[in-house]
């Protein structure tokens, strides 16, 4: 079955708004996200102002590279009062070759993510960086891949680790495979030992005040981005995700109460070609799942156990042409319905394409989704301008990113 163009999704959307009677066109998971492609293939650039309003807030100034920083105020969701490293000064990555987990080198992405200070963090030119242990990041860092393309592969990956205020932006994050039982420095005075690592993407452990935006995430071994014990405050927007099977894991264990206070926001992503399940797959919390565009998924979209509250708005879902994988939800409950019926799941917006359905459960009214609640949901009409921009940009210096 061929897979989709970015112009056919498209194109898709405003036909069936247009009319719902007509015949849809054959469907399957999508293809790979390419800014440029698309917008040759529609034929004009494609307007500077959508409707997301993380992009209007930034992405139309020309001179965003001196800006750059104004990126900070414009967050929106659960992780909206993320910083970064706004309030400090801007570190220069020069060396993508040369990663020593215990004494890192000046110039480095390690050396930069350890400091203690507020730390706005850019790169002088493109690079692919394999990591020799995962990642781990310090409070009040921004990662800011604009200008160049910057690639973290084929290694372990981030880990945002006890931490707050992280902001990680322009990134293509894939082939993440486990590390460990090794030693690690986390700061400037303190290393330590380090377990095996999962072979996440992201891995936000513990952790608040985290956005996750504009960025490429792909065929990692455990996890794209999983947040567990304790984290909150989290906003994940504007990606675009492909060839995976659990995607995104929110909560650690059904038997961990703190993840009770679990807030996020998933927003304006692209789940794209190759995608399995857990997008995302959540246990207790609260999760605002606003304004995405679904292309098809093997086994289910949007999952869950131990009584999450999922407040899904304005997203659209194009089921795949296979007759099993039509709905988006699927629960885990050893009691089965008589337990699930309790809890707090509805679709309100969103766009049911090609057979997808949604099964909701729990209370209707809107107070009841007060915590789930944490922007404002465009009509799902808007998304055919939204979603071209999803992922890593292509940002030229001196020009509207």
């Amino acid at each position: 079955m061929a897979s989709l163009s970015l112009l056919s999704v498209i194109m898709l959307i405003h036909a069936y708004l247009v009319s719902s009677s007509r015949a849809l066109l054959p469907l399957s998971e999508g293809t790979k996200w390419s800014t440029e492609r698309s917008r040759r293939e529609l034929g004009s650039e494609l307007p500077c102002r959508t409707g997301n309003p993380v992009d209007d807030c930034w992405k139309c100034d020309p001179d965003w590279e001196t800006n750059r920083k104004m990126l900070a105020d414009c967050s929106v969701g659960f992780g909206r009062n993320a910083i970064g490293g706004r309030d400090g000064e801007f570190y220069i990555v020069t060396d993508s070759d040369h990663d020593d987990p215990v004494n890192p080198i000046p110039g480095t992405l390690r050396h930069a993510v350890i400091q203690h200070e507020p730390l706005w963090i850019i790169f002088d030119h493109d690079m692919t960086i394999h990591l020799e242990e995962e990642l781990i990041m310090n409070s009040y860092k921004t990662i800011d891949g604009r200008g160049h393309k910057i690639e973290i592969s084929n290694g372990p990956c981030i880990t945002i680790w006890n931490i707050t205020n992280v902001i990680i932006h322009g990134i293509y994050i894939h082939d993440c495979v486990p590390a460990g039982n090794a030693l690690v420095r986390d700061s400037p005075e303190h290393y330590a030992l380090r377990g095996i690592s999962d072979g996440d993407g992201i891995s936000i452990f513990g952790s608040r005040d985290i956005w996750i935006d504009h960025c490429t995430l792909a065929n990692c071994n455990d996890g794209l981005i999983d947040a567990v014990y304790g984290s909150t405050a989290i906003t994940i927007s504007n990606n675009y995700m492909f060839h995976h099977n659990e995607v995104m894991l929110m909560g650690h264990h059904d038997n961990f109460l703190a993840d009770k206070s679990m807030q996020v926001t998933i927003a304006f992503n692209y789940f794209g070609q190759g995608l399995v399940q857990r997008m995302p797959r959540c246990r207790h919390g609260y999760f605002h799942i606003v304004n995405n565009v679904y292309t098809g998924w093997e086994m289910y979209a949007i999952g869950g156990s131990a009584n999450p509250t999922i407040n899904s708005q304005g997203n659209v879902f194009i089921a795949s042409n296979n007759k099993s994988t039509k709905e988006v939800t699927k629960r885990e409950s050893e009691q089965g319905y008589d337990e699930w019926k309790t809890w707090n799941w509805r679709s309100d917006g969103d766009l049911m394409m090609n057979g997808a359905f949604f099964t909701p459960s729990g209370q209707e009214s809107p107070g009841s989704y007060a915590k789930a609640s944490s922007m404002v949901a465009r009509p799902a009409s808007l998304l055919a301008n939204v979603i071209p921009s999803a992922g890593v940009l292509s940002c030229q210096i001196g020009q509207k990113c």
